[in-house]
């Protein structure tokens, strides 16, 4: 999760977020790169005051500096559009898991099992333990198995929500009347925070998404506990 004065992305847990976060330090080298070239060239004009009619009027000058940034463009937009066929890519997922926005909760459904729903609600101050975060801790959190493809079905019952988890690098919107789907797989076992990313209405912030990563055992002994309870 993110911490105080933090500047950069927290921590990736999934290989969607890892390509992420390269794409992000490769575009920002490509932005650093053109901010040098043009401060220096600004820096260049205010200082010399020398003139050239071949520099004043060049066609191989206006076809560089056509065909530089068009190829700029090119090295940007080619691993943009791969990561975004990476994020709409479902592969055989080992589990299905359903998240219903409400207001303002969140209900989840694994539909690989009979009769396992239930509600998540955040956690009030006054029923926090030490180690719990104010705001982000809910009384039942979705537990899913690492190393495994997952694919979430995400909707709404009344208004606009978005279910949004920055470490998996996944931010989708639950639309009433509408069934969007996400995939993703974690690498290591935690407890991954989010919160509902649309203005949903005036309990908007008390709405967390909190998801903890478990090897594919203790899943099994969790859901089986669950579906005795239910």
């Amino acid at each position: 999760m993110a911490h105080p004065a933090q500047l950069g992305f927290q921590d990736a847990t999934s290989p969607l977020m890892e390509e992420l976060l390269r794409f992000h330090d490769h575009a920002l080298m490509v932005v650093l790169l053109i901010s040098v070239m043009v401060l220096y060239i600004i820096g260049c004009l205010i200082s010399t005051s020398m003139s050239d009619k071949l520099i004043l009027d060049s066609q191989e000058i206006e076809i560089i500096w056509t065909v530089l940034p068009a190829i700029t463009l090119i090295l940007v937009a080619l691993p943009s559009l791969r990561i975004l066929y990476l994020m709409d890519e479902i592969n055989d997922p080992h589990l299905t898991i359903k998240a219903m926005g409400h207001q303002w909760y969140w209900s989840y459904e694994y539909t690989d099992y009979e009769d396992l729903t239930f509600d998540s609600y955040m956690l009030p101050m006054q029923d926090l333990v030490p180690g719990q975060f104010r705001l982000l801790e809910a009384d039942h959190r979705m537990v899913i198995p690492i190393n495994s493809p997952l694919r979430v079905l995400i909707s709404a019952e009344d208004v606009l929500h978005s279910w949004a988890v920055p470490t998996l690098g996944i931010k989708m919107d639950a639309v009433p009347g509408r069934l969007n789907q996400t995939a993703f797989i974690t690498n290591r076992p935690g407890i991954y925070y989010g919160q509902c990313s649309e203005i949903c209405g005036a309990n908007h912030s008390f709405m967390p998404i909190v998801i903890e990563a478990v090897p594919l055992g203790h899943f099994e002994t969790w859901t089986a506990l669950m579906v005795e309870e239910a």
